[in-house]
């Protein structure tokens, strides 16, 4: 015969009024946690109250009820209604749903309050962010929503974000297949078929860490702070049809840009315009681009322009900006620190006090004619209009003395009788002359000049070794006139410096570092150097031992050449791998002696700047020099692309460095200095003859990047 089951009743529930309820002191929640009673009491004011209480009768000592009730579960919503009363937004006597528990069962109030709370389940994230979506769809506003539940607006978009993740993404979200995190991560792009794309490249890859997540999302995309965006503006991107994605998450620095061809068709229109705003001025060639190469100046003869004067109005400004920043420097002297509105109106005035020292050039109209200018985007993306450049070939030819007479002359608009030019015989090596019966003085023999002067320089190489103030004078002269003003004419001093240009260069070396440490330099001294050469001489000649070889050290260093190039093996014109091993050897011994680490210069391994362009097996050996056997590991089965990406994330703030960046040995490159032989065998491993091999090693797959 079945055992009857039996049956459960459950705890009647009736309306009891407000000030017949007290607090229970069994309720087992003492931490505040979770929405606020403030909170709490606005919800049941506009939603009413949505649980009922539930209570126990207090009994008196004799056990018999006494008319109250206390609350052993419920004590915050308790609390949120006494709020509303004392605010008189409810009646004290109000009444309130509640679930009554009978007195005589076993369980107590304690337990009853502990089962309330624990056996709560939370509502999963997907379903708040799903429901803010539905109320967002019924048409209530961010803020609205944001009001109704007492959260920023910013939240409400992070929320509204996340639940228009791809469907499938946020089936496996709700499965726990991903973590809230990674969630957040497919938020940049709102194409859903590219976040399932990566979602299925992840599952290939050990790491599907956020940032990973991120990265592969915006490998094809623009930042928002690249130089092009900030040249065209976020604004005339989008009206043009631009999107950009953006990470409500993280901080972005505006986003990334998602349409680089439009980015790109953006950027040359805008800088066509602005070069045909300076066609006007009568520049015989203007050169547009986004970026030019480091050095692209160097072997172009700059124009000496003549600033603008001041007018009387910009006098009167500057006068009036400079007064009101002495007043307020005086006013706020003694104050620890200045109110933000007079800070930032310091800001203003320097600002505009230092737009005034840029002043406007104007350019001779004839070399104007043959010159031209560079326009081009700066590292800030503002616009930058390099002008007055001329090219060797556009230079003036050279005036010949007759020519200058013709064109000086009082005769000048009167044509010149031809000159018959008499013929030169020479006889033993000398020219022949004959006896003029008249007084003039002919030019000296070509011949007796020669000698003359041999033995003149003779002698002044002697005195000027002697004198090793006067020496350093010429040298530094020259080489001033090298460095900075390019001159072609000849000099007395056969010294030089041949500028070493790069061919080959990577494309941010003109925003490394020591391309601006350089640049900047070099623009200090030129503005301190007189531009009439004997004026230079007198102002070396005055200048001070320190500054003299500051200067010089300055000149020298454009003559350095550590770049390596094939070297001709066969001994045709080009340089021979014995001359480019012995150039490398002897930048070594440079870059120990004045300390030279690439780390402290900025040089990091990245994909673009070393790993996508050599070898998956270089990549690890790289991981392993810098992190060791177990990190090379976890990256060795990883496609190139991948390999690459990682091996950047690894070898950050390491300071490995490949071997051409490292300096050798004292020992090993004297010992390769005094023996350097043509087989590959004596060259480092970096120079050696290994483009057949690198093919075989990644035969496999394309690299990233081609290699050089």
């Amino acid at each position: 015969m079945a055992t009857a089951v039996q049956k459960i009743t459950l705890s009647s529930s009736r309306d009891i009024p407000l000030n017949k309820l007290v607090l229970s002191q069994s309720n087992v929640r003492r931490a505040k946690a979770g929405v606020s009673i403030e909170e709490l009491a606005e919800d049941i004011a506009r939603r009413t109250l949505l649980q009922s209480l539930n209570v126990r009768p207090v009994l008196d000592a004799d056990g018999a009820e006494t008319g109250m009730f206390e609350v052993p579960a419920g004590g915050r919503r308790y609390r949120a209604l006494q709020l509303l009363v004392k605010q008189k937004r409810l009646a004290k006597t109000a009444p309130v749903p509640c679930v009554v528990r009978d007195p005589s069962v076993d369980i107590s109030a304690e337990e009853d309050s502990l089962a309330e709370n624990v056996h709560r389940a939370s509502l999963h994230p997907l379903d708040q962010f799903r429901a803010f979506q539905a109320l967002r769809q019924k048409g209530q506003s961010e803020e609205v929503i944001a009001a109704s539940f007492f959260v920023g607006v910013n939240v409400v978009k992070q929320r509204l974000r996340l639940a228009a993740v791809s469907e499938k993404l946020l089936d496996v979200y709700a499965e726990d297949g991903m973590t809230l995190e990674q969630l957040m991560a497919f938020t940049v792009t709102n194409d859903h078929g590219r976040q399932e794309q990566v979602w299925e490249i992840l599952q290939r890859s050990y790491s599907q860490e956020p940032y990973q997540i991120r990265r592969i999302l915006t490998e094809r995309t623009v930042r928002a702070s690249d130089k092009r965006a900030l040249f065209v503006g976020l604004d005339a991107y989008e009206q043009a049809g631009g999107i950009v994605m953006r990470d409500l998450f993280q901080q972005d620095d505006g986003g990334w840009l998602e349409n680089v061809l439009l980015l790109d068709s953006l950027v040359a229109e805008k800088l066509k315009a602005e070069a045909e705003k300076i066609v006007a001025e009568g520049w015989k060639w203007i050169e547009v681009n986004v970026d030019f190469p480091f050095g692209h100046t160097h072997s172009l003869r700059e124009l000496e322009g003549t600033a603008t004067d001041l007018t009387a109005e910009e006098e009167a400004t500057i006068d009036a900006l400079k007064a009101e920043y002495a007043k307020l420097e005086a006013e706020f002297e003694n104050t620890d620190e200045l109110p933000d509105e007079v800070d930032a109106r310091l800001g203003e005035i320097e600002t505009a006090l230092a737009a005034f020292e840029h002043r406007p050039v104007s350019y001779d109209p004839a070399e104007i004619a043959r010159a031209g200018a560079f326009v081009s985007i700066d590292s800030d993306g503002a616009l930058c209009i390099d002008r007055g450049y001329v090219r060797p070939e556009d230079e003036a030819p050279a005036s010949t003395d007759a020519q200058v007479e013709t064109e000086t002359g009082s005769d000048a608009s009167e044509p010149s009788a031809p000159t018959v030019q008499r013929a030169v015989i020479t006889i033993g090596g000398q020219p022949e002359t004959e006896e003029d019966e008249d007084d003039t003085v002919k030019p000296l023999p070509d011949r007796l000049v020669s000698e003359l002067t041999a033995y003149r320089t003779l002698a002044l190489r002697d005195a000027v070794a002697n004198n090793p103030h006067v020496a350093m004078t010429a040298l530094l002269h020259k080489l001033c006139l090298d460095t900075f003003q390019h001159t072609t004419s000849g000099n007395c001093l056969e010294a030089s410096v041949r500028q070493v240009f790069f061919s080959i260069q990577p494309a941010d070396l003109k925003d490394s570092p020591s391309a601006k440490a350089v640049a900047e330099r070099h623009e200090a001294w030129k503005a301190d150097l007189p531009k009439d050469e004997a004026a230079l001489w007198d102002w070396l000649d005055a200048l001070d031992e320190t500054s003299r070889a500051a200067l010089l050290a300055h000149c020298v260093s454009f003559g350095v050449n550590a770049l390596y190039e094939k070297g001709d093996r066969y001994g045709g014109p080009g340089v021979s791998i014995h001359g480019v091993q012995r150039r490398l050897v002897q930048a070594d011994r440079l870059a120990r002696a004045v300390g030279l680490d690439l780390v402290e210069a900025g040089w990091r391994p990245t994909v673009d700047s070393y790993l996508g362009r050599v070898t998956k097996p270089r990549i690890l050996e790289a991981v392993r020099e810098a992190k060791g056997e177990q990190s090379a590991q976890l990256i060795d089965h990883l496609k190139k692309a991948d390999m690459a990406k990682e091996a950047e994330r690894l070898l950050e703030g390491t300071g490995w460095l490949p071997e051409p960046l490292r300096v050798a040995e004292a020992a090993t490159a004297e010992a390769i200095d005094g023996d350097v032989s043509e087989d590959n065998e004596a060259l480092p491993a970096f120079l050696s003859d290994d483009e057949e091999t690198a093919g075989e090693n990644d035969a496999e797959e394309p690299a990233v990047i081609a290699a050089e």
